[in-house]
């Protein structure tokens, strides 16, 4: 199972489905048999920042993949906001401009069903980055790079 923070949607952008058909035919495979999934504060950044129609178009066909927090998401991220690092997850732009944040999400959502975090965000990156939490908090985190190794594409 792969879990998909939204700045990995942002860089599958630029693999335009006409030239890269394996990506999005092995991503269209996953979806379908349920290894392939997020959160819904993902699908929510993707509709209000999506530098990509075509991600955007993606996204809301495949609108049931971007789950809600279940109870024991939930109660994940409550345990995550208790160290003070992972309180800067939520900025305060954010709040006052009533945008999503997805990170604590998308951890939790990897943590609870044990599958593969997927992000861009730095692998040595401290404080309140999502590589840093799934260390702490023992969730497998992968970058797009070794997304693409594992399931063979774009060799």
């Amino acid at each position: 199972m792969y879990i998909f923070d939204t700045n990995v949607f942002y860089a599958l952008g630029h693999y335009y489905p006409s030239r890269f058909p394996s990506i999005w035919t092995r991503l269209e495979d996953l979806t379908r048999n349920g290894d392939l999934g997020s959160v819904k504060e993902v699908l929510r950044e993707i509709e209000s920042n999506c530098p990509f129609e075509s991600i955007e178009n993606w996204a809301k066909d495949h609108r049931a993949i971007f789950k809600p927090a279940s109870e024991e998401e939930m109660r994940f991220v409550a345990r995550l906001f208790q160290k003070k690092p992972y309180q800067g997850f939520v900025k305060t732009q954010n709040i006052l401009k009533g945008r999503p944040v997805a990170d604590p999400f998308v951890i939790a959502a990897g943590k609870i069903t044990g599958g593969n975090v997927v992000t861009l965000e730095s692998q040595t990156a401290e404080g309140a980055r999502i590589p840093a939490a799934c260390r702490d908090f023992g969730v497998k985190c992968i970058d797009l790079e070794q997304f693409l190794e594992l399931e063979k594409l774009g060799s």
